[in-house]
């Protein structure tokens, strides 16, 4: 009989990238069985049907375990690895029939851990690493206070850097500070907001043998879900307005071979569209904003979303960081990437994530007018229609006259719940006016 050190084991599971994601793809090993590995370190990438990320370790230690090889898809909370993250500091003794290796699963097995092994878990269901508990330990930090400070790690978890910076502030006595200075908090939506979340009743649709079936695929099942919600959760409105855009499209002619060379990408009315509506957001700051329950989230940065539409006939939403502080070529540069990104399936979690309002341009398909729905948890929509010359009456020093015009629609959808018809219109009357009185 002899005794053996109890492994500490740490399940790294398959994590929840966004919203209604159920399963992930493994794309690829960063490590191997028997790797030492440390905090924050890469162990594999995966793809969803919105993103591709690549997933961190949350502990440092020794990767004993992998049950799935690269191409496999795993459901959400599956565990995919075992980091033994060292020995507890217990003995137990081992007889010689227990000292045999169980062979490791073969690749694609689901396996779970035995309910003996250490799992480093809060009792509010969020995840530490043994060195974060540690630290925390020994500055005297309750689970309370380590459950209330803001994580940047993958997921809002809580770093080495994390504890560590906030045992600094604490010891200056500014603790709130640090807490509020971690990833944008998420609030909690309200039970009367869940409750407009429940699934609607399937009607039962009729169809004979020479009907096509046709299932969706997991984007389109995320998109039909999500309008969905949209609809029950915020009272839509939309208000349109036709907008003389002459002056830009003369601009943009004058400009966009200068363009082309100088950035290498062609010079659309999207960056201007863009930026308007951003200096727009500035002056309505409650257009940039979130509805929980009866509270308003006015959002401090400005990040929109550009709807893409994908090759597959899917659409997705990256969005473009801080699109107030960035120049026009910034942001034209950021909307070239970010297609490019999202037609290729290279977006990453960031990339899709915090938008506060978001612009969909059904004008590229020589679409004039719709209404459209809502990107949640944002409070309002803009949508451009296609550009066109008109005739047009036009007030000159000697009269009104008939001028061909380069006119183009926009229509705006808004939650009526905390914007009114008044400001709905005086926010899209705003980026009319910064399009019609272009001056770059």
């Amino acid at each position: 009989m002899k005794k053996i050190l109890i492994m500490a084991k740490f399940e790294i599971k398959m994590p929840k990238l966004g919203e209604s994601i159920t399963e992930g793809t493994i794309v690829s090993w960063s490590v191997q069985v028997g790797d030492t590995i440390q905090e924050d370190d890469t162990l594999f990438e995966v793809n969803t049907a919105k993103v591709n990320a690549e997933i961190p370790s949350p502990v440092s230690g020794k990767l004993s375990e992998i049950f799935f090889k690269e191409g496999d898809t795993v459901a959400v909370g599956v565990t995919v690895a075992i980091v033994d993250t060292g020995d507890t500091g217990e003995e137990k003794p081992v007889s010689a029939s227990e000292n045999v290796q169980t062979p490791p699963p073969a690749s694609g097995e689901k396996t779970v851990t035995k309910e003996t092994e250490t799992e480093v878990k809060a009792e509010s269901d969020r995840w530490y690493s043994p060195v974060v508990l540690q630290k925390a330990q020994e500055a005297g930090i309750s689970k309370d206070e380590l459950d209330r400070i803001a994580g940047t790690g993958f997921s809002g978890r809580v770093s080495k850097k994390d504890i560590e910076l906030y045992i600094d502030q604490k010891k200056k006595g500014n603790t709130q500070q640090q807490a509020e200075t971690g990833k944008e908090k998420t609030v909690p939506q309200s039970t009367a907001t869940q409750a407009t979340e429940k699934e609607t009743p399937v009607l039962q649709i009729p169809y004979s043998g020479e009907d096509e079936i046709i299932e969706m695929d997991a984007v389109r099942r995320i998109i039909a879900d999500r309008m969905v919600q949209s609809k029950k959760i915020s009272a839509h409105v939309t208000t349109i307005m036709e907008v003389d855009v002459t002056r830009l499209a003369h601009w943009r002619e004058q400009h966009k071979e200068a363009f082309l060379k100088r950035e290498g990408i062609p010079l659309t009315f999207m960056p201007a569209i863009t930026e308007a509506a951003g200096k727009a957001l500035q002056d309505f700051p409650r257009i940039n904003s979130s509805v929980d329950g009866h509270r308003i989230i006015q959002k401090k940065h400005i990040h929109i979303g550009i709807a893409v539409s994908l090759n597959d006939g899917n659409l997705i939403v990256p969005v473009i960081k801080d699109a107030d502080k960035l120049s026009l070529s910034g942001i034209a540069l950021s909307i070239e990437a970010l297609a490019k990104k999202a037609r290729q399936n290279k977006l990453t979690l960031d990339d899709i994530q915090g938008g506060t309002f978001t612009i969909t341009n059904y004008g590229s398909f020589q679409n004039i007018i719709a209404t459209p729905i809502i990107n949640q948890p944002e409070v309002a929509i803009l949508g451009v229609g296609s550009v066109q010359k008109k005739p047009a009456v036009v007030q000159t020093t000697e009269g009104d006259m008939i001028a061909i015009r380069h006119k183009m629609y926009l229509s705006l959808s808004y939650d009526h719940r905390i914007i009114d018809g008044a400001l709905g219109g005086m926010f899209l009357k705003r980026v009319a006016d910064y399009l019609e009185n272009w001056d770059q």
